[in-house]
């Protein structure tokens, strides 16, 4: 049995998936494949479009065999948490054989040689870095010229960072290094459109997730970019009102920071005192949640980054619940979001080989969850019902139970 593994968003799931997936499965041959992917909030400190469950369908309908959950605290955290939890996710079931990830490099070398470097860090590097975010320079940018700085040669190579597909795939290169994993780095080049691109043309058969997004909000015909089923999947969706956005979060966001603002938001994953401060003085700016993250970022701080911040202050993601997790080696389950019935003796394989508990009913967890781990998933339900609540506001519907809501199976 040959398993291929994927860590994705796919938010929402478009036919650059279901070229990779198809590709990737016929290029190492896997007998399977099993998808990590982001709940119902996605690395770019957003709310995924379309929820998990309906996203599940999608990629199982596109080839996936099981569909699991990465925790929402690495899902709306930077590409190191993001791929670390990944990883370890796909690590700790015990049947993955190769990770396949896509990239604008399609080189396996380069981004292995970049990943060394990276996860090394020798001395001169680690100056040049220091002195470049000393000089005010985004991390993004002080890692680009520390890299040609330390190694010349480099100059083109570093190219390769200015892509979000390649950032990942590095940093998923090093988790894999530092768990010492037997799962093999596979990468397959990127084609069509730019993950950033954000506009599309009419019936264009190659667009990207966020063009996609931006095609919901303009009325754009996307049919053509995606696979039948998924397509109609958004479709049902889209006439549901199902469609959620950042500023769908606004009032409860701005709630949470007016309530905390005399006692500062430094406890939140990632949130220095100096970008605590920046919020609570620019709080009476807020109008929106989209326009209060253009109020506060700045020359060093990206919108993307200030975004996950807040994310992490809506959703109660703290700097100590972060350190508690990584001292459990970042997955402590993996929760099933849904699987093919032909894809049942995967199932079983992992049950019998997996170092962490599959959890595949909510009502289940509390007796099979403990401490640390046990918390991580409250958190997770919690984030659920956030999610869930602002929709059910926006629609005027009843919010979604997930202790009621059955796994995803086709």
């Amino acid at each position: 049995m040959i398993v291929n593994g994927i860590i994705a968003e796919y938010n929402p799931f478009h036919n650059g998936h279901i070229a990779h997936l198809e590709s990737s499965a016929k290029q190492t041959n896997a007998d399977y494949t099993i998808v990590a992917m982001s709940g119902n909030f996605v690395q770019r400190g957003a709310p995924a479009v379309v929820d998990k469950y309906v996203r599940t369908k999608m990629a199982l309908e596109g080839g996936a065999d099981i569909v699991f959950e990465i925790p929402t605290c690495y899902s709306t955290s930077s590409a190191e948490y993001f791929a670390s939890a990944g990883v370890a996710l796909l690590d700790k079931l015990g049947v993955v054989d190769y990770l396949s990830f896509g990239s604008e490099s399609g080189d396996i070398e380069i981004l292995n040689h970049i990943a060394s470097i990276l996860l090394e860090e020798p001395p001169e590097f680690s100056e040049y870095m220091q002195r470049y975010l000393r000089e005010g320079y985004t991390y993004p940018l002080a890692r680009n010229n520390a890299l040609i700085q330390y190694e010349n040669s480099l100059f083109d190579a570093t190219r390769v960072l200015e892509s979000p597909n390649n950032i990942l795939a590095i940093e998923y290169i090093k988790a894999l290094r530092r768990r010492e994993s037997t799962i093999t780095p596979f990468t397959i080049k990127r084609q069509g459109s730019n993950y950033h691109d954000r506009y599309m043309a009419d019936k264009a058969t190659s667009a990207s997730a966020q063009a996609i997004r931006e095609g919901i909000l303009a009325g754009t015909d996307f049919s053509a970019a995606m696979p039948e089923n998924a397509y109609m999947d958004l479709f049902d969706e889209i006439e549901a009102g199902n469609i959620m956005d950042l500023d769908d979060f606004s009032s409860m966001l701005y709630y949470k920071l007016l309530q905390e603002k005399n006692i500062g938001y430094t406890s939140y994953f990632d949130v220095s005192s100096a970008l605590s401060d920046r919020i609570a003085n620019k709080l009476s700016t807020f109008t929106s949640f989209k326009n209060f993250i253009e109020e506060v970022k700045s020359r060093d701080r990206t919108y993307t980054r200030i975004s996950r911040c807040l994310m992490h202050i809506l959703l109660d993601i703290t700097e100590r619940d972060l350190e508690s997790y990584k001292l459990i080696d970042f997955i402590p389950y993996a929760r099933v979001l849904g699987f093919r019935r032909q894809a049942e003796p995967l199932l079983s394989e992992i049950k019998c080989r997996s170092k962490i508990p599959l959890i595949t009913k909510v009502a289940d967890a509390s007796g099979i969850l403990y401490s640390e781990p046990w918390k991580m998933f409250r958190n997770e339900i919690k984030a659920g019902e956030i999610y869930y609540s602002a929709r059910a506001i926006k629609t005027c519907t009843p919010a979604r139970n997930e202790y009621s809501t059955p796994l995803v199976i086709i």
